[in-house]
């Protein structure tokens, strides 16, 4: 039986209306006593100055000594009718007193009748069962909140409790407590938190209609959620189809990730294979994932930086001769690339890395600003046109086959430069190259142009 550290109320005005009553009623019956005692007929006091001396250790008559009277014959007493009245006087006061005594005593009955009643009324026998473990108990809560108040369980915001909090209570009623436990649960790589009233993982799972055939359990479904509650990992049943190698393969699974299934397929992946999927990602129901067979090879390209051209004026050269001091070079840069199949298709290269090999060096060229001399003198009357026709067809940057003669005359490099020219003649300006073909002229003559010499004086 459950009791709280003090009794109800009710039952100590009870027990103390109950003393009173008890105590009033004794008081009245010595009352009475004491009144019916008065009215018995008591016998005259000893006179003790009269009475006779006895020897010492004798004792005192109960009664004084008989007077001897002469012996009188006894006539019949008559009655003046006052001893019958005194009996009858003494029976009425009799049954007065006893009724007088039993009017108390049935008022305290009735009193405590009427408070046990009460008490009785109050206590209640209900059944609490928390978390599936019953007890039977007596209790005076008037309501569901204080019978849980004064058994001590603390209930919160996810428990469940039937009848609800503050339901009145009456003899015989059934309560129960279902405390909520917090549950984290990851459910097919999403991850939630959710409170369950549930004792066992296989009841939360129940409750939160999960399925569970074929299901991947990270516990047991009997384990027991304590009051702190767990982290639990559940994946789902779930039919994935891969496609591999021309082949379909369909397969029920509770895997992780997609490389998983793959591999409960059967197929194993190579070198660079891989998935349309990532193959850590969460395989879903219902998914396809397509196995991608990728040989690769690299493929270095080399291609030209261009050179950049650079004049400087020189007073030495004669305006409109242009001299290249250096060519130039172009630069060098090379290109890694990633050449890929996938299913026996080629892709695009993807670039890998790039590189100058060579940095470009640019072209030097000097341009004369030397006024220059309308002719040179002996020379200025023959036909250089049709010399150079001869020659080089006209062009000024030819060049022979040989690569030894170039220009419009078809110089090589040593008489060039022997005229005073700068840099090669088929780089020079036609203005320049008829200028030291002049002066050849007067130096050598036509027979500087064995084969064309005879042009100029056409």
């Amino acid at each position: 039986m459950s009791r709280t550290q003090f009794e109800p109320a009710e039952t100590y005005t009870a027990y103390t209306a109950y003393d009173e009553a008890y105590e009033a009623h004794e008081a009245y019956e010595a009352h009475e006593a004491y009144e019916a005692h008065e009215t018995y007929e008591r016998p005259a006091p000893y006179d003790l100055h009269s009475a006779p001396t006895l020897p010492y250790g004798g004792t005192y008559p109960s009664a004084p000594p008989p007077v001897h009277e002469p012996t009188v014959p006894a006539l019949p007493r008559q009655s003046d009718g006052r001893a019958e009245r005194r009996r009858r006087a003494r029976g009425a006061g009799r049954a007065d007193a006893s009724l007088r005594r039993l009017v108390p005593r049935a008022l305290v009955v009735a009193f405590l009748a009427g408070g046990t009643t009460a008490f009785v009324a109050k206590d209640k026998a209900v059944e609490l069962t928390v978390d599936g473990s019953p007890r039977t108990l007596h209790t005076f809560a008037d309501d569901v909140s204080e019978l849980l108040a004064e058994e001590g369980v603390q209930v919160g915001a996810h428990d469940v409790i039937a009848p609800a909090p503050g339901t009145p209570l009456t003899s015989g009623e059934d309560v129960t407590v279902h405390h909520g436990r917090p549950v984290l649960l990851t459910l097919d790589g999403h991850r939630r938190q959710v409170w369950t009233t549930a004792g066992t993982v296989a009841g939360a799972l129940r409750q939160l209609g999960v399925r569970t055939q074929g299901a991947y359990l990270s516990t047991g479904p009997s384990r027991r959620i304590g009051r702190e509650g767990l982290a639990l990992v559940v994946r789902t049943e779930r039919v994935v189809t891969v496609m591999a190698d021309g082949r379909t393969r369909t397969v029920r699974t509770n895997a992780a990730t997609v490389g998983e299934v793959v591999e409960e397929a059967g197929i194993t992946l190579r070198g660079e294979d891989t998935t349309s999927v990532p193959a850590t990602g969460f395989p879903r129901d219902g998914q396809t994932v397509t196995v991608l067979r990728i040989t690769g090879s690299q493929e270095v390209r080399e291609d030209p930086i261009p050179f950049d051209e650079r004049r400087a004026e020189d007073a030495s050269l004669f305006r409109g001769t242009e001299v290249v001091q250096e060519a130039g070079r172009p630069g060098l840069r090379r290109t890694t690339y990633a050449l890929r199949t996938v299913n026996g298709v080629r892709q695009k290269p993807r670039r890998l890395r790039t590189e100058v090999v060579r940095e470009p060096s640019p072209r030097i060229v000097r341009v004369g600003t030397r006024p220059r001399p309308a002719s040179v003198h002996g020379a200025d009357h023959l036909n250089w046109q049709g010399l150079a026709a001869c020659e080089s067809g006209g062009r000024a940057d030819a060049v022979d086959p040989s690569g030894t003669y170039g220009g419009l005359y078809q110089f090589d490099s040593a008489t060039w430069h022997g005229l005073g020219g700068e840099g090669r003649p088929e780089d020079a300006s036609a203005a320049e190259q008829t200028y030291r073909a002049q002066k050849l002229y007067v130096r050598s003559g036509a027979d500087a142009w064995p084969h064309c010499g005879a042009r100029l004086r056409e």
